[in-house]
């Protein structure tokens, strides 16, 4: 793995990891389809083009625990997200993966994730996703678990809206945003009709 640190090319602009938890996919089993999802929605929410790198692990504790880590204190990414391996299975290990690394538990990504999917599927309250902060003396992230399956991944960024496109579950993006801020990370901007994010009136920037 490479651990030469990122370096911004805009000073707005976020530096994102994105993991894949899964046996079958980082064995060359079948493609994975997770990390191509979170890029695609991100892509289009982001008003300022990311820089990503990704990692592809297996369903061990300690390889998703070591990537969180060399994402986080050694290449400087604002924002992680992992997709895969939170639901109940005896593999399933991502959650507490996250929470070895973790210097602070943020629960109501989580509680706002398991909201959104019981819109869907009452299986929902298997779901076991955390998010977390990370705290190094000169760096901070914001490290989420996201489902396995794209269209999963984007309702629960996302949100759900009605038919002249009003939100009615707000996604866990609207917050991501302002919470990097609270970190001392980048001033990260949504496209609102993706999702709009949501600042305090004395956080946001002058037009």
């Amino acid at each position: 793995m490479s651990s030469t640190r990122l370096v911004r090319q805009h000073p707005d602009q976020l530096l994102i990891g994105l993991v894949s938890v899964s046996d079958r996919a980082s064995s060359g089993g079948y493609e994975d389809q997770g990390i191509p999802a979170l890029q695609t929605w991100l892509d289009q929410a982001l008003v300022q083009p990311s820089q990503y790198v990704t990692r592809l692990v297996a369903d061990e504790p300690s390889l998703i625990s070591a990537a969180l880590i060399e994402l986080v204190d050694e290449l400087g990414c604002d924002l992680v997200l992992t997709t895969g391996g939170t639901g109940p299975a005896r593999r399933d290990v991502t959650p507490e993966a996250t929470l070895t690394v973790a210097t602070k538990i943020m629960p109501g990504f989580g509680e706002q994730m398991r909201q959104i999917s019981l819109q869907f599927v009452p299986t929902a309250i298997l779901s076991r996703q955390v998010a977390v902060i990370r705290e190094t003396e000169d760096q901070a992230a914001l490290i989420i678990n996201l489902p396995g399956q794209p269209k999963a991944i984007a309702e629960t960024l996302e949100g759900l809206k009605d038919k002249e496109g009003k939100t009615v579950v707000p996604g866990i993006f609207a917050a991501v945003p302002y919470c990097i801020d609270l970190i001392g990370g980048p001033y990260a901007e949504t496209h609102e009709h993706v999702v709009a994010s949501f600042r305090p009136k004395s956080a946001r920037r002058s037009a």
